[in-house]
């Protein structure tokens, strides 16, 4: 018989409910033309089950968001943004990002354990800008606003891990790492046509908790204003574009939730600098480490003495996230991949929330923030 949502447990401890979040943060990779079935699926647990579930978690705010991902690298230029600014404005700074800015992401006050090169950069955010406009023009107009005497922008050049799982990660060895390197993923933007934006954006909407069911993309296709089956069919295509990146649940990375648990504590951000041409190598053989949730090569620069190979990492307990850390390092060291320098920025304050990639909306934007859309775009002059 189901059980009452309403007294469904909400605890990411519960076991039923760790077996479905261990699946259903981010095990469902692409598209799957019914990803809650495919969840109940591999937790082993009856669809029924796993839908009231979901509703009661995704009601009670444990879970902040359902949605299906979308690799936004292939969508819209982007990069991984430090933010130099004075410590009096950095909280105005951080509210601006996350409230005011739409194609702000992850928005994060970073710290290091001792001043190192680069730790003057305190606000980190993601960036990502609609096709046709310019993400250094964006840049150096938040720069403005949010008073910043310096930034640097990190391009990704290749994507080696991503994907959350906190639940999955709970209790992992430091150095477990899958049996072969991780695949090194270009990063290059998708040129969609207006079907597939039109299906794109259906298919990225949030999940209401009511929209919850059996089959949940019927109301999605019906939303793109195309049969069920053409939507499946355009969606599987965006896959093999590599535009698609998996259904997903998402808990908080680091405030309680509202359950009264903490999923992780530590969100710490891993710097390596690697001998220029071993990016690749040895960036896969970080993306490799389960703890990873995210691994890219970016380019520091000299602010953050060459950097090129970064990943994330969270945990409940600080030394265990350095235990990995050193795991990861005397991996590189036996595989003979030197390290001239390495470094760890730990995660504070935080928010995080999808980028907008629409051009429509970025024109919206503009005129709302009073800024002429020709200035903004991609080789115009600036504003």
């Amino acid at each position: 018989m189901p059980e009452n949502p309403e007294k469904a447990p909400i605890t990411t401890s519960d076991p039923i409910n760790a077996r479905i979040l261990a699946v259903s943060e981010d095990r469902i990779q692409g598209y799957s033309r019914d990803p809650l079935a495919a969840i109940a699926s591999e937790a082993g647990i009856p669809l029924p089950q796993v839908l009231e579930r979901l509703r009661a978690l995704l009601e009670a705010g444990v879970i902040r968001r359902i949605r299906q991902t979308l690799l936004a690298t292939s969508l819209a230029e982007g990069a991984l943004c430090a933010w130099q600014v004075p410590t009096g404005r950095l909280d105005e700074a951080f509210d601006h990002l996350y409230r005011d800015d739409p194609f702000s992401g992850h928005v994060v006050i970073r710290s290091t354990d001792a001043a190192t090169p680069g730790s003057n950069y305190r606000l980190w955010t993601t960036l990502k800008v609609p096709q046709g406009f310019s993400l250094t023009k964006h840049a150096a107009h938040l720069a403005r606003r949010i008073g910043a005497e310096h930034h640097r922008l990190m391009p990704a050049r290749k994507l080696f891990a991503l994907g959350v799982g906190h639940v999955r990660r709970r209790g992992l060895e430091p150095g477990s790492r899958a049996d072969v390197p991780a695949d090194a993923i270009d990063v290059q933007v998708v040129q969609l046509s207006e079907l597939e934006w039109r299906v794109l954006t259906a298919l990225k909407r949030e999940f209401r908790a009511d929209e919850l069911v059996a089959n949940p993309w019927a109301g999605r296709a019906a939303e793109a204003g195309v049969p069920i089956e053409e939507f499946h069919q355009v969606s599987e295509a965006l896959v093999r574009r590599q535009v698609i990146g998996r259904f997903s649940t998402f808990l908080e990375h680091v405030k309680p939730l509202a359950s009264g648990e903490r999923v992780t504590r530590f969100n710490a951000l891993f710097h390596w600098a690697v001998p220029p041409g071993r990016e690749v190598e040895a960036g896969r053989e970080v993306g490799r480490h389960h703890i990873m949730t995210h691994a890219y090569w970016r380019e520091g620069g000299a602010e953050f003495r060459n950097v090129n190979v970064m990943g994330v990492a969270h945990g409940t307990d600080k030394e265990m996230v350095l235990a990995h850390k050193a795991a990861i390092d005397a991996h590189l060291a036996e595989l003979g991949i030197p390290l001239s320098y390495t470094n760890v920025f730990w995660g504070g304050r935080s928010e995080i929330k999808p980028s907008e990639i629409s051009p429509l909306a970025y024109v919206d934007w503009c005129r709302a923030s009073g800024i002429d859309p020709d200035s903004m775009r991609s080789g115009s002059e600036g504003c």
